[in-house]
């Protein structure tokens, strides 16, 4: 069984020549506070939004989407042996100080991501 916290932050995507107009809009319209995004090797900006997070990206050509919603769960090793008696893909991701997780797709095409704080 998977303990779960809270949602912790959805990954929308935009085309990558719309980028800056994406963070101008979250930014200055919606008035979104711009927050620090670790260093990875796509393009993109991360926002607080209440006790969450919304992260902008750019679609790149991948296997699979980058668009997808993170859940803050209490054990991230517990949960990864869990899902893999049933069969699904799991992806890497970068590392990022402070969190340990990584991401799958569902039965049904959709990434999700699973992460755990840790101090």
């Amino acid at each position: 069984m998977i303990n779960f916290k809270r949602a912790n932050h959805i990954h929308i995507c935009v085309p990558p020549q719309r980028l800056e107009e994406a963070r101008l809009f979250y930014a200055n319209v919606l008035g979104l506070q711009q927050i620090e995004r670790p260093r990875f090797s796509s393009a993109g900006y991360w926002f607080g939004i209440g006790d969450m997070e919304l992260h902008i990206g750019v679609e790149a050509a991948l296997p699979y989407t980058s668009r997808h919603t993170a859940f803050e769960i209490t054990d991230v090793v517990a949960a990864r042996k869990h899902l893999e008696n049933y069969g699904l893909k799991f992806l890497e991701e970068p590392d990022i100080a402070g969190r340990i997780r990584f991401s799958f797709i569902d039965p049904f095409g959709n990434r999700m991501e699973l992460l755990q704080i840790i101090d």
